[in-house]
């Protein structure tokens, strides 16, 4: 038989004031101060507890057509071997998982970055043989590098990777993981049922073992809400992709540089034309492996491209963009030329008039030549290479180190032979005593000293003696 509670009673009113959400404290103790309640709190707090309903939490089920979406996050692998050491780690484990299907791409990686980030993804793309046209990532720094709920800012390399590939990212909002529920659930299932519990040597023998345990196991499961295998599933999807470009995404790495007087810009030691962004102004260089593109830095609108020199010290500038007026620092460098010397002057000044402003690395180095050497020496090297007729830095160089190496040479040569009419010293010679003669007349004389000088002291001592002592002048002065 069922007791009926206390508070059956008084159900219209528990009712209402957790329709205000109450506490059961709050409404036992207005039971007892205004409806003369005599029951105990627990029966009101059981009885709340039943009346108490609450909303289920509510997700809406998402649908995608085939190729439309695809999902990518990291988790963790399982225990690998550091390359060199006997210590294990967990890498990276990067899970892409198509939305319509489920079939996914893993892979283990040591370190991520912006080039790691977007090769991944070409990886993914290429095992499934076509790539989606969204894709959903978390906002990590390798894909976003400003989250923004309307306009996120995406990293260079990673976008033109999508461009290269047709696709548009989709960044899930911040601590919103339920947007990219599918690929989180890929990555759960991957590291308890792959992965736990496993060790292995290299990352190579992990990411084998992902690849055949994506074919046999997770491929061939049921999916649990579809009720289907995945693997029929992919081959429904896979004519949908987007077919891959021919060739793949050509990865850089992206630098800011200024324009400078000669309107160039310099990328590893070379001077690269910049035209026409303006003299002083900062642009935006792309470094491909075999080439360099210049873009507007506000725009990222492309300025100028430019195989890639392959030489240090190379000018990549044609001959109808070099500029010939001379600028301060041209009249800079020819007032130090001036001071070293008017071959130097000259030779500078021709090379300007050859090459323009282009040319003015050369001059900086022939006028550091005099801080150096001597300004007398680097004034005759660029002497000799007017006579020669080359033009050049290193050449002045060059001639430069030949007379300083002929001047110390000179000094040497000097030092070693003997000075006219000075005589060279002789150690061996017939008028020239033994050593041992002069060591037995020193000693001869060292005891002679000896003798004499005791002698003198035993005068003086009797001599104060039998003299009464008289006083001195300090005394006197005392």
């Amino acid at each position: 038989m069922v007791t009926a509670s206390a508070c059956e009673p008084h159900r219209a009113f528990i009712e209402a004031q957790l329709r205000l959400r109450r506490n059961a404290m709050a409404i036992y103790q207005d039971l007892v101060d205004h409806h003369g309640f005599a029951g105990a709190y627990n029966s009101v707090k059981r009885f709340a507890l039943k009346l108490r309903h609450r909303e289920p939490e509510q997700f809406d089920r998402l649908a995608f057509l085939p190729g439309e979406e695809m999902q990518v996050d990291y988790g963790e692998g399982a225990l690998t071997r550091v390359p060199g050491t006997d210590r294990y780690r967990k890498p990276r484990l990067f899970v892409a998982t198509l939305r319509y299907s489920r079939r996914s791409f893993r892979c283990v990686v040591w370190r991520s970055s912006q080039q790691t980030w977007a090769r991944l993804h070409e990886q993914a793309w290429r095992h499934f043989g076509g790539s989606c046209r969204y894709v959903v990532l978390d906002n990590l720094k390798e894909g976003v590098l400003k989250p923004d709920l309307y306009e996120p800012e995406l990293n260079p390399v990673y976008a033109a990777a999508l461009k290269h590939y047709g696709v548009v990212a989709d960044p899930a909002r911040v601590r919103d993981p339920n947007r990219k529920g599918t690929v989180e659930h890929a990555i759960g299932h991957t590291q308890a049922t792959a992965l736990k519990g496993r060790r292995f040597e290299t990352l190579e023998e992990q990411n084998t073992f992902l690849e055949h345990w994506e074919a046999k196991w997770a491929a061939s499961r049921i999916h649990g809400s579809e009720r289907r295998q995945v693997r029929a599933m992919f081959e429904e999807e896979k004519p949908h992709l987007q077919p891959l470009p021919l060739m793949g995404m050509q990865y850089f790495t992206e630098a800011q540089r200024t324009v400078c007087d000669d309107s160039c810009v310099r990328v590893d030691h070379s001077s690269y034309a910049a035209r026409p962004a303006p003299i002083g102004s900062k642009v935006l260089v792309r470094l491909f492996e075999h080439r360099i593109e210049i873009r507007d830095l506000p725009t990222q609108a492309l300025l100028r491209s430019h195989p890639r020199a392959e030489r240090p010290g190379t000018v990549v500038l044609p001959a109808d963009e070099r500029v010939f007026n001379p600028s301060r620092e041209t009249r800079h460098i020819l007032g130090q030329a001036k001071a070293i010397g008017v071959d130097a002057e000259r030779l500078c000044e021709l090379l300007f008039a050859i090459e323009g402003r282009v040319g003015q690395r050369k001059l900086w180095g022939i006028v550091s030549l005099a801080e150096r050497y001597p300004r007398r020496l680097v004034n005759s090297a660029c002497a000799t290479a007017l006579a020669d007729g080359i033009y050049s830095y290193r050449h002045v160089k060059t001639a430069t180190e030949k007379l300083v190496a002929e001047a110390l040479a000179a000094i040497d040569q000097a030092d070693a032979v003997p000075a006219q009419g000075e005589l060279a010293l002789t150690q061996e010679h017939a008028l020239i005593r033994g050593g041992d003669d002069y060591a037995e007349l020193f000693a001869h004389g060292a005891a002679q000293n000896d003798t004499s000088t005791i002698a003198n002291i035993s005068a003086i001592a009797s001599t104060n003696v039998n003299t009464p002592t008289q006083p001195t002048d300090m005394e006197f002065k005392a």
